[in-house]
């Protein structure tokens, strides 16, 4: 049975229950891929209204399941923040692809699928034949997305690497941590938890609807390599500094050793002069003290030879307010300032509020939680949570039984064989 004809006549409950069409109302869409970077990808697709179907393995399912933070600290594969936040509005399916009754059944998918995301070594599915040549027979119009840390091809492409590898190859790690005393003393780190596979997932989904708005004037699929190092690469300051100036970037390369994250009486704030007006504006929220007068204090080079001592006297100023006042006066003033909120601050900040950024969703495990939702506003088609991150294979007798013929006879048989 054709997945798009059996779509037209399903009387699926969860199809009944759809949201006003989104942007991208119609595009079906697989994610085969764990984590973040793949399920970030498919996240994103699915916040704008494609049908997004979720394959995960059998028994266990996604990676993302045994990590934390979970619900009340208690490790289970239902309460995990990470893949329920990156799992929202998504169809789930488990599925063994390593059994031919299984590789069967993802070809059948494909027929009817416009993007597959996948973040598998490429030469693990072209032994199984499922690489891209084989199923763009089943499909010529696929648009195949493959995640992976260093590309397809080259050197690399066979390298496994975590998180951690990837940052780091990309040379961003080089530049933290930033803004602090003496940077150059620690050694280079990542940014906090999955930062970087997150970037890849906004890069990832950017590249797929490019893919599929130019299959809309040719009615072509391809295939798109996506690198996950390469990607991490594209910051202009690291990439064309060496080649054009002979510089290589590092924490402290092009600024002063002044300023930078500072401590207030309650939490920090990170302050930037980059101009002798943005000085003169500081100068005067702190209230012209008497020791800016201080001629080693009297330009941006001076006052960068003495940075130890300009951000002492700055920390003493700052120490008798928080870093909400803080950041308030400065603001006024039109000096550069950034307070830096934690979870808490964000959760009760006003502005998020009154945007309606945080959503609450029901999950059947978890109940009643808030995820963050999307940034952007469209007038006509507004964001909406369809339905909460799946449970483990809970839409299989939906995908397998409406949509592609199956029996709930059949369904028992492909359970007990370990292929659902």
């Amino acid at each position: 049975m054709n997945w798009q004809a059996s779509l037209d006549s399903s009387n699926s409950t969860t199809q009944q229950a759809e949201q006003k069409a989104g942007p991208l109302d119609g595009i079906k869409v697989l994610e085969f891929a764990e984590l973040v970077a793949g399920p970030y990808c498919g996240k994103l697709l699915a916040d704008l209204g494609a049908e997004v179907i979720k394959i995960e393995r059998p028994g266990f399912g996604d990676d993302a399941r045994q990590r934390g933070p979970f619900l009340g600290d208690v490790p289970h594969p239902e309460r995990s923040g990470l893949f329920l936040y990156l799992n929202t509005n998504k169809l789930g399916i488990t599925l063994n692809v390593n059994l031919p009754t299984g590789k069967d059944i993802l070809k059948r998918l494909v027929k009817g699928t416009d993007i597959l995301i996948e973040d598998k070594p490429s030469d693990v599915l072209k032994g199984m034949g499922l690489d891209y040549e084989r199923l763009n027979v089943v499909n010529p119009k696929l648009i195949m997305t493959s995640i992976s840390p260093f590309g397809q091809r080259g050197p690399h492409s066979s390298y496994k690497a975590y998180h951690l590898n990837v940052y780091h190859g990309t040379g961003e790690g080089y530049i933290l941590p930033a803004n602090i005393e003496d940077p150059m003393q620690r050694a280079p780190v990542k940014a906090a938890g999955f930062l970087g596979d997150y970037e890849a997932g906004v890069g990832a989904a950017t590249a797929s609807l490019m893919a599929w708005y130019w299959r809309a004037s040719t009615s072509l699929g391809q295939h798109i390599d996506f690198s996950k190092q390469e990607w991490g690469m594209l910051m202009p300051y690291l990439i064309v500094r060496y080649p054009s100036e002979g510089v290589s970037v590092n924490r402290v390369t092009g600024t002063y050793h002044v300023f930078g994250l500072l401590p207030c009486k309650e939490g920090y704030v990170v302050l930037q002069v980059f101009s002798e007006q943005h000085w003169q504006n500081l100068v005067k929220a702190m209230g012209d003290p008497e020791w800016t007068k201080d001629k080693k204090y009297s330009n941006m080079v001076s006052r960068a030879q003495h940075g130890k001592e300009v951000n002492q006297h700055i920390i003493a100023w700052l120490k008798n307010f928080s870093n909400k006042e803080v950041f308030q006066r400065l603001q006024e003033h039109h000096v550069i300032c950034g307070m830096v909120n934690n979870p808490q601050d964000l959760l009760q900040t006003e502005h998020f509020r009154s945007r309606k950024f945080f959503v609450e969703t029901e999950h059947p495990e978890v109940g009643k939680i808030e995820y963050p939702s999307v940034p952007y506003k469209f007038s006509k088609t507004p964001y909406r949570t369809v339905r909460p991150a799946p449970l483990l294979g809970q839409h299989n007798e939906e995908i397998y039984c409406q949509r592609l013929g199956y029996s709930k006879q059949d369904l028992v048989r492909l359970r007990g064989t370990g292929i659902i």
